[in-house]
C-alpha cells in the first residue's frame, strides 16, 4: 500500500509561554496586496481553557444547543508523534466550564488521524479519518457518527460511499454536509460527497474542479463555498510521485433548485502562500471565509516535510470576501500554528484547538481571536 506519511526526524520544540496576548491592529489589502493599515483590526487573542493533553490533527466542532455552545475535540495525534500516538479521545468544553471533560472515545476501537467534524442541528458529526499501522501503512475509514455533547452519546450513521480522510466538510441549510475531495487509501479523490442528516443518505454532488487534494481548508457563507490549498500528487515518468502544495483556490455556489449542483469557478490564490492544514471557517458576520495558520511546506503527520525539511507554521490571517471577491488581510497571530482540521467561530472569537507550534511541537493551547469586519 502506498504510504503518504514517511517518518522523519523529530525536532526538539521550544517552550512557549501560556496566557493571553495583545495584538496590534491588522491591515486590509487592496487588489495589489498593498496594506491599508488600520482599516481592519484584530483586537486581541484569548487563551481559553487548555485541552487535558496536547493533541494535533484533531477534528473539532462548535455545537450550539439550548444550554449554550459546546466545543468538542475528536481523535488526533499525541505529542510524541509516533505511529502509535494516534488517539480516539473525545474532549468537551461545556458552556461556562473552566476545564475540558473527557467523553467516550470516538467509536472504532483505535486512534485515528485526519477525521472531519462539523456541527449541524444541535449535534456534531464525525467523518472518517485514517489509522496508521506499525509499518506505517494507512487505511481510510468509512465511519460516520453523530455525537450529542449534552448526553455525550454516539450514534452510528450510514458509512461514506467512498471513505476519505483529510477532506473538508461544509454545512448547508443545517441539513446537508458536503465532504470535498480528500484522500482515499492510496490517492486523492475529486469527489464531493453530500450527506443528508435528515435522511441518513449520501449522494454525489458536482465534483471538485481542480487537482484533487488533501489537507485543504475552506468554508461556506450562505450558498457560497471557498476552498484553498492542500496537497496534490505530482507524478513523473520515472521515480516516485511527489506530494506538493496545491496553489489553486476555488469558489462555488450551491444551486437553489438542486443542492447537489455546485457551480465552481477559479479565484485568486491566497496572497502570501498556499497553505496545508490551515484552520478555516465561513463567517456570516464577516461575509467571507477566514483562514488562520497552516504551513506552506506539506509534511508527514509528525510535522516533517515530504521534502525532508521541518515544516513551520504561518501566522497571517486572511479573509476571502465573498461579496466583492477579493482577499483581505486581517493581520497576524502572535502564536503561529498549523496542523488544524477547522476553525470555529464562537462568541469569544475564531478558535483553534490544539495543533502544532514552531518546531513541530504539539500543543494543548485553545486560542480565540476576535476579528471585526474591515472597513472598505
Amino acid at each position: 500500500m502506498t504510504n503518504r506519511h514517511r517518518i522523519g526526524k523529530v525536532h526538539t520544540a521550544m517552550a512557549l509561554a501560556a496566557g493571553a496576548f495583545l495584538i496590534l491592529a491588522g491591515c486590509v489589502t487592496d487588489g495589489a496586496n498593498e496594506p491599508d493599515h488600520g482599516a481592519g483590526q484584530i483586537r486581541h487573542t484569548l487563551a481559553l481553557p487548555s485541552l487535558p493533553q496536547p493533541v494535533s490533527n484533531n477534528a473539532v466542532a462548535r455545537v450550539a444547543t439550548e444550554e449554550g455552545h459546546y466545543l468538542v475535540s475528536f481523535a488526533g495525534l499525541l505529542k510524541e508523534k509516533r505511529w502509535s500516538d494516534t488517539t480516539a479521545a473525545t474532549y468537551v468544553l461545556e458552556p461556562g466550564a473552566r476545564a475540558w471533560s473527557r467523553a467516550p472515545d470516538v467509536p472504532g476501537d483505535e486512534g485515528r488521524l485526519a477525521s472531519i467534524a462539523v456541527a449541524a442541528a444541535g449535534h456534531a458529526y464525525v467523518f472518517g479519518g485514517y489509522t496508521v499501522a506499525e509499518d506505517h501503512s494507512e487505511v481510510s475509514l468509512p465511519l460516520v457518527h453523530r455525537f450529542d455533547p449534552v448526553s455525550q452519546e454516539y450514534v452510528r450513521l450510514a458509512d461514506m460511499p467512498v471513505p476519505v480522510d483529510d477532506a473538508m466538510a461544509l454545512v448547508y441549510q443545517d441539513r446537508y454536509i458536503y465532504l470535498v475531495s480528500g484522500w482515499h487509501d492510496t490517492a486523492n479523490v475529486n469527489l464531493v460527497q453530500r450527506y443528508d442528516i435528515e435522511q441518513d443518505t449520501w449522494v454525489q454532488a458536482t465534483a471538485y474542479p481542480g487537482a484533487p487534494v488533501f489537507g485543504h481548508a475552506g468554508g461556506i457563507v450562505g450558498r457560497d463555498l471557498v476552498v484553498c490549498g492542500g496537497v496534490k500528487i505530482k507524478t513523473h515518468r520515472e521515480g516516485p510521485r511527489e506530494f506538493v502544495i496545491g496553489e489553486q483556490c476555488f469558489a462555488g455556489t450551491i444551486r437553489d433548485d438542486d443542492a447537489r449542483r455546485i457551480d465552481w469557478r477559479v479565484i485568486e490564490p491566497m496572497p502570501d502562500a498556499a497553505r496545508y492544514r490551515a484552520a478555516a471557517a465561513g463567517s456570516e458576520a464577516l461575509r467571507g471565509v477566514v483562514f488562520v495558520g497552516g504551513s506552506d511546506n506539506p509534511y508527514n503527520y509528525n510535522g516533517i516535510g515530504y521534502n525532508g525539511t521541518p515544516s513551520a507554521p504561518e501566522n497571517t490571517i486572511w479573509l476571502f470576501d465573498v461579496e466583492v471577491g477579493r482577499w483581505v488581510g486581517l493581520g497576524h497571530q502572535p502564536l503561529a500554528t498549523m496542523d488544524h482540521r477547522a476553525l470555529l467561530e464562537t462568541p469569544d472569537g475564531f478558535v483553534t484547538i490544539g495543533g502544532m507550534l514552531q518546531d513541530q511541537k504539539v500543543t494543548d493551547r485553545v486560542i480565540a481571536t476576535p476579528l471585526s469586519r474591515p472597513v472598505r
